[in-house]
């Protein structure tokens, strides 16, 4: 990426601007990607573009986008693009959102039947603004993608309801998503420079109260790693994760946005993310993805299929 593209993202986060620049280290070769032309791919973001969707794929700049839209897969982000918090890894912008688009859970329906999802995944910004979050607007995009493609699979990628009532978190579950997932995103000791408008076990205690909620929903949570964590704070998130009762746990390289944004510390290799799966695994997660191209939303259809194998399996022992 050239210095000028740098800058222009750069200038997505005033609040940012502050921060001395840090340089973005050159990616190992088991992180590069080839730049995404294939005409599935620009078929996906025809059908995007046209119904006037954001997805998480283009605001946070995943490494995975020419894959997953070559493939008809698409992680849309409701709620529009600006985010009211400002974590230190996020490439999302930051400022003060404008009005929900009451027509927007209707349009992303339309595109989850037109790209013919099996499964899809459905993430937003922060609304702090809102006195529920986006809850609401959450369970009506879940209701409308059941109305359009009953037989889509569903998952939520949630905020944390921070500040709202314990409905907000209610009015989502009873939407009844096949998935529930909230990401912690960091160790907790690097909350405060990486994720300081979030609460560690308030995270925790959602994932927590879902299954509290509704024993049968799957959970889902994730980490990047790179940030500065150290191997101990990683499997002490995964005990945590599970005395939680979480199902599935991703596990991904942290990739530095811009110069503004937190550093990242190391790349981590292929073999060190394949122990983090053992480790998972021993713990009792009955899914684990842990590779350094995973995302939350990364091949999560295929996943969801081997969790709910996993599930029946051990149901049957």
């Amino acid at each position: 990426m050239s210095t000028r593209d740098l800058k222009d993202k750069a200038q997505r986060h005033p609040e940012k601007a502050h921060k001395a620049d840090t340089p973005i280290l050159r990616k190992p070769s088991w992180i590069r990607v080839k730049a995404p032309n294939s005409s599935g791919y620009k078929a996906t973001r025809d059908i995007l573009k046209s119904n006037n969707l954001t997805t998480v794929c283009e605001e946070a700049g995943c490494p995975n986008v020419g894959e997953c839209w070559s493939l008809g897969h698409a992680t849309m982000m409701i709620m529009r693009e600006i985010c009211t918090r400002g974590c230190s890894f996020c490439n999302i912008a930051t400022g003060r959102p404008n009005a929900l688009d009451v027509f927007e859970p209707g349009r992303v329906a339309v595109a989850v039947e037109k790209l013919g999802l099996k499964h899809v995944v459905i993430t937003s910004v922060d609304r702090d603004d809102l006195a529920d979050g986006g809850a609401k607007h959450i369970a009506q995009t879940i209701r409308a993608i059941r109305r359009k493609a009953p037989d889509t699979t569903i998952e939520v990628l949630t905020p944390d309801f921070l500040k709202c009532g314990p409905d907000a978190l209610e009015t989502v579950v009873a939407a009844k998503p096949d998935v529930f997932n909230h990401n912690l995103e960091t160790v907790p000791s690097l909350y405060p420079v990486v994720r300081p408008g979030a609460r560690y076990f308030a995270s925790l205690r959602l994932l927590q109260r879902v299954k509290e909620l509704d024993p049968d929903m799957f959970t889902k949570s994730g980490i990047m790693v790179g940030l500065g964590e150290d191997r101990q704070g990683v499997l002490q998130v995964m005990d945590d994760m599970r005395a939680a009762d979480v199902d599935f746990l991703t596990v991904g390289q942290y990739l530095q946005p811009t110069p503004k944004h937190h550093v990242v510390e190391r790349f981590v290799d292929p073999g060190e993310f394949k122990s983090y799966e053992q480790a998972a695994f021993g713990k009792g997660f009955l899914m684990v993805s842990a590779t350094p191209l995973t995302r939350s939303s990364y091949h999560a259809g295929d996943d969801f299929a081997q969790l709910r194998a996993a599930r029946q399996k051990n149901l049957a022992d």
